[in-house]
């Protein structure tokens, strides 16, 4: 990472993802490293010890959508810590709400908080809040800000935002159908969402919604993004969406009726028509964030299957060094340091160019990343055998949530159609002369033919 030179034919073939002179320099800033090492070690110290009692006090819970007792106190005491020691709010680049970090930076504190499962939490930089705090913060009024971006700050209160559809194709979001419409004071909403994650949470105070409010409108004018709490009447959560058969409870994934709900007008974000303006702000960081965990989640996939490798004997040998396992295990490291780089690109693309000219290069990385983490866990599952798919490790709840990725935030084929017309529009110029054969022969000249007469 320490030099900021780069091929000619780098910057040659990867004219359809936007590029400027010191983009390729990845290395972390220096007023960043300390709190990278403070990260570290407060994961290592603080977290690391007390997840496995984390989890087990939330067993046999009496309320399933709950928490068991001494769970959030436990959670609660790692997060004042956090705070203490100045270890919170890292996302937002704003200094005044949050550390004031570079994407870049954010990046290599990302990829550690992704190693545990707790740890984003415990730092309040875990999703969806993230995302909802940086909407707030950039298009809220000081009336939303004090109401709700304020105690998401101070981590006490959890968010959800809500736009996937039953009935519609979400991955084209033109299409969705809940409405809102204006009645004097108020926007009443009614439609139908599911996969709102962190609804079933009950810490969870307040949703960002995706709705329609103008079906005639100019096509990326019709959708709007309004605040609605979760307890206000109308608001009816039917129940929750499994992945692989658990209900992630109490953080849950639910399937939610709007029945005539009626918010105050001034809950709407950013005036009317604004909603894919949001999604941009919002949805780019956010999907960037997930691929900095994943990268962290596939290092612990990898830490897990090499110490299961070398501490476990069938046929004589070492399962590290079994048939075609030294191979996985080189593959699954190349991987790692292949995703690292690129979403340290996208991460500096996005500062350096913003996030709406870095979209290509984030739609790359979010194509690319949760599909080779699942294939590393995949594979950190198999050595671990039966143990692997068990209670006994994190894999299989690893293997769920980087499978589940490759759906959340825009399904794999939107990205890499993302990418696929961005490349081919680059070369569009350039292609219209192309001809192989002409091009061979005029180079060659018309003095060197040579007659082919055949044997």
């Amino acid at each position: 990472m320490g030099s900021n030179r780069r091929s000619a034919i780098t910057v040659e073939h990867m004219t359809a993802l936007p590029s400027t002179p010191d983009m390729y320099d990845l290395r972390m800033s220096e007023a960043a490293r300390p709190l990278y090492e403070k990260v570290k070690a407060f994961i290592a110290e603080e977290i690391e010890p007390k997840t496995a009692e984390f989890f087990r006090l939330g067993e046999g819970r009496e309320d399933h959508w709950g928490y068991g007792e001494g769970q959030l106190e436990l959670l609660d005491s790692i997060k004042i810590k956090a705070k203490e020691v100045g270890l919170w709010n890292f996302f937002l680049p704003d200094a005044e709400t949050g550390e004031g970090l570079s994407n870049l930076d954010y990046a290599y504190i990302a990829v550690e908080l992704g190693k545990n499962p707790i740890a984003s939490e415990c730092l309040n930089c875990s999703a969806p809040d993230t995302g909802n705090m940086e909407v707030l913060e950039r298009v809220g009024t000081p009336e939303q800000k004090e109401q709700w971006l304020k105690p998401l700050l101070d981590g006490e209160i959890r968010s959800a935002y809500i736009m996937t559809e039953p009935d519609m194709p979400s991955s084209d979001a033109k299409q969705l159908a809940c409405r809102a419409i204006r009645d004097g004071d108020e926007y009443v909403i009614t439609g139908e969402k599911y996969w709102s994650s962190g609804a079933g949470d009950p810490r969870c105070k307040i949703m960002i919604v995706m709705v329609q409010t103008d079906p005639d409108g100019p096509v990326h004018r019709r959708q709007s993004q309004i605040l609605v709490p979760r307890d206000t009447p109308g608001v009816e959560i039917r129940g929750a969406m499994h992945v692989f058969g658990e209900d992630d409870a109490p953080h849950g994934h639910m399937h939610i009726r709007f029945n005539n709900v009626r918010v105050p007008a001034s809950n709407m974000l950013w005036g009317e028509g604004k909603g894919f303006e949001i999604s941009q702000l919002r949805l780019g960081p956010g999907r960037i964030h997930h691929c900095m965990r994943s990268v962290g989640a596939a290092e612990k996939a990898l830490e897990l299957m090499v110490k299961r490798g070398i501490t476990r004997e069938a046929f004589g040998k070492r399962i590290a060094n079994l048939g075609k396992n030294p191979e996985v295990i080189a593959k699954a490291r190349i991987e790692i340091e292949s995703m690292r780089r690129m979403v340290l690109t996208a991460a500096k693309a996005m500062d350096e160019l913003g996030n709406a000219e870095a979209r290509v290069w984030v739609s790359a990385v979010k194509a690319m990343v949760p599909i080779r983490t699942c294939q590393i866990v995949d594979e950190a599952i198999q050595i671990h055998g039966g143990t692997g798919v068990s209670q006994w490790t994190p894999l299989a709840r690893m293997y769920a949530s980087q499978r589940t990725l490759r759906l959340a935030d825009g399904p794999d084929e939107v990205h890499w159609f993302v990418v696929g017309r961005s490349e081919i529009a680059s070369t569009e110029e350039a292609a219209r002369d192309y001809n192989p054969k002409e091009t061979f022969y005029a180079e060659k000249g018309s003095d060197s033919a040579v007659a082919f007469s055949g044997p």
